[in-house]
């Protein structure tokens, strides 16, 4: 067995765990900012709010930041590979054409990054060929939902999950995560049992909010959705309508005008209680709706909520009638996810699937499997 003290030996090992990539800053009272790269940050404590991370003895930047009595730790995100090089170099300046603005403390928040921690600098212990330092956080914030770089075995990276899932707004939702985390594994398997995606959506107010999304190596690039936030109208909120009572769903079609358009949807709704699930199926508005999606999966703010209403209310959902002809042009198929005591907690949602061409049934065989297991893992008896 090679001897412990073997320095390649050491790090080839400890190279098996992958770990993110920081840059840490600090401002000068004279010169410019200093900055340099970590991948050895952690958090330590919640009451304090502590995080620490381990600078070499021989850093000749590390002496600028303890200097400074202050810090923020930048997260990179994948596509920020450029600036970990830039930062890990011997550059006299090494802020040269990088985007910042001043956090609370003064030190650099880098552009574009994906969160930052901005500290001031608690204690300075030596442990070894390291210092390990201590920060009290003083601010924190999540700058973009990018997926964050990662250092694997002597290269840089990005995670590719099977599933993401969208962060707490203050609290809002906390419960709904909750119980997404322990019905997650339910969405996983049923995206690559069907070489699909699937998302998990909840109702916000007027809103059906993306909570998370799972997809198939087979299904595509891995852009997602997670966080959008679209129109809860009667042509796509069924799989949580059919569960409504009587005073909700009557708000819900009262967004439709009074008359056979009304009367229709309360049909529709009733089918989709009674079937189990709800259905999409393909046309132009359907075709200009995934459109949207997908530009809404590279930019969120590329359509607001009127642009998607108007194509919402134009798509075509639960025939009453699903015959073998309808069950072709099936794109879209959405089943409940039931909490205790019998409340639509969550919906799967599964698409981009391979064309059904009349295999739809064994999808929603799958999908049913899928949302049956996840509401007994929530507690609900069926």
């Amino acid at each position: 067995m090679p001897d412990t003290g073997d320095g390649r030996w050491f790090r080839e090992v400890l190279g098996q765990y992958p770990t993110g990539v920081c840059v840490v800053t600090a401002t000068q009272q004279e010169g410019p900012p200093a900055g340099f790269v970590v991948g050895s940050f952690t958090s330590v404590s919640l009451a304090p709010p502590l995080v620490a991370f381990f600078p070499d003895k021989s850093s000749t930047s590390w002496p600028k930041i303890q200097a400074a009595e202050h810090f923020c730790v930048n997260i990179l995100s994948a596509d920020q590979e450029h600036l970990c090089r830039q930062f890990a170099s011997k550059a006299e300046d090494k802020f040269v054409g990088v985007g910042t603005r001043p956090a609370s403390s003064g030190a650099p928040i880098i552009s574009d990054v994906v969160a930052w921690i901005d500290c001031d600098l608690e204690s300075v212990t030596e442990a070894g060929d390291h210092y390990i330092v201590l920060g009290r956080v003083r601010e924190l914030g999540i700058e973009t939902a990018s997926l964050p770089l990662l250092f694997f075995q002597g290269g840089y990276g990005r995670f590719a999950p099977l599933s993401l899932a969208a962060p707490s707004d203050r609290g809002s939702l906390t419960e709904e995560l909750r119980e997404l985390d322990i019905v997650r594994g339910e969405m996983e398997s049923l995206a690559c049992d069907l070489s699909s995606r699937c998302v998990a959506t909840v109702v916000d107010d007027d809103e059906l909010v993306v909570l998370a999304n799972a997809v198939s190596p087979a299904a595509g690039d891995r852009a997602t959705l997670v966080g959008v936030r679209l129109p809860f109208a009667p042509q796509n909120g069924s799989a949580f309508a059919a569960w409504f009572d009587d005073e909700r769903q009557q708000r819900l079609l009262e967004q439709l005008p009074a008359g056979e358009a009304r009367e229709r949807e309360r049909q529709q709704i009733a089918t989709v209680r009674e079937r189990g699930y709800s259905v999409g199926l393909i046309n132009d508005a359907q075709r200009e709706f995934a459109t949207a999606l997908h530009q809404l999966e590279q930019d969120p703010t590329s359509h607001g909520p009127k642009s998607l209403r108007s194509l919402v209310e134009q798509l075509e959902y639960d025939p009453i009638e699903l015959s073998g002809e309808a069950k072709k042009d099936v794109r879209v198929i959405a089943a409940p996810v039931f909490r205790k005591g019998g409340e639509v907690a969550l919906a799967f949602t599964i698409y981009g699937f391979p064309k059904p061409d009349g295999a739809v049934d064994q999808y929603v065989d799958r999908l049913l499997e899928a949302t049956t297991r996840a509401s007994r893992l929530l507690g609900h008896e069926t």
